[in-house]
């Protein structure tokens, strides 16, 4: 008997931002859980799963055929959304990469910008350069989600085609916040990052290398807003 298939926090955040009927393509798919989850639970019919290297992709396929899924999805052995046309998926799904890795994807496939497709992205390093990446080149946060695995907190993107109004300091760091939103890990997710900062910043301020210097006027600057944040969040959950 097959036992039930069970997603991580951290994947399950991702799981639940696909829409009913989405057509679906998983980049580094890995085991496939994320997609063969979705199938299981009947929010999709098909899903493509991708990864650059075969031994994931291997793993992906037993996965599928372990829940009797192998005719309904779609394996492709590619680098970012190489091996995907445009037509072939609404829903793309780019988690546990590093945020530099999941803009060089993106950056090599602009039609991801373009016909309303909705990109789920969860990267695990780089954020503030994501954000800043996304917008700069046509691409909006529509909403960010929090998971906690342990003692790590994970954000994953709802990102799609359009402008948005630019991120501050803090913001590019730890995302826009807004008042009513339901986000239990948002006051311990901005604690991190100003004691991150924090820390960094005060390793600056002993540094006497010149080159030092402009790293610790932005950090200060990101510092202070991480803590405006704080603050303004703090004042909507009394």
């Amino acid at each position: 008997m097959v036992g039930r298939l069970e997603l991580s926090p951290r994947l399950r955040s991702v799981a639940e931002l696909v829409p009913w009927g989405a057509r679906l393509a998983d980049v580094g798919t890995d085991h496939a859980y994320l997609p063969a989850w979705l199938m299981l639970g009947g929010v999709i019919d098909r899903a493509i799963a991708a990864d650059l290297r075969a031994g994931p992709l291997a793993r992906a396929r037993l996965t599928a055929e372990k829940y009797g899924l192998a005719g309904r999805m779609s394996f492709r052995l590619c680098d970012g959304l190489a091996g995907i046309r445009p037509d072939e998926a609404d829903v793309i799904a780019v988690a546990g990469m590093g945020g530099e890795t999941i803009a060089a994807i993106l950056s090599a496939a602009p039609w991801t910008r373009t016909g309303g497709k909705q990109l789920l992205l969860q990267p695990m390093s780089a954020q503030p350069e994501l954000r800043r990446w996304l917008q700069a080149n046509g691409y909006a946060i529509r909403r960010e989600v929090l998971s906690r695995e342990g003692e790590t907190i994970y954000v994953a993107f709802q990102v799609s085609e359009g402008r948005m109004a630019p991120l501050t300091p803090g913001e590019q760091w730890a995302g826009r916040q807004w008042a009513g939103e339901e986000a239990p890990l948002r006051g311990a997710y901005l604690d991190r990052l100003a004691e991150q900062a924090g820390r960094a910043l005060a390793g600056l301020r002993r540094s006497t290398r010149a080159s030092d210097s402009a790293r610790r006027l932005e950090l200060e600057q990101v510092y202070g807003d991480l803590l405006r944040l704080k603050e303004e969040w703090s004042s909507w959950q009394r």
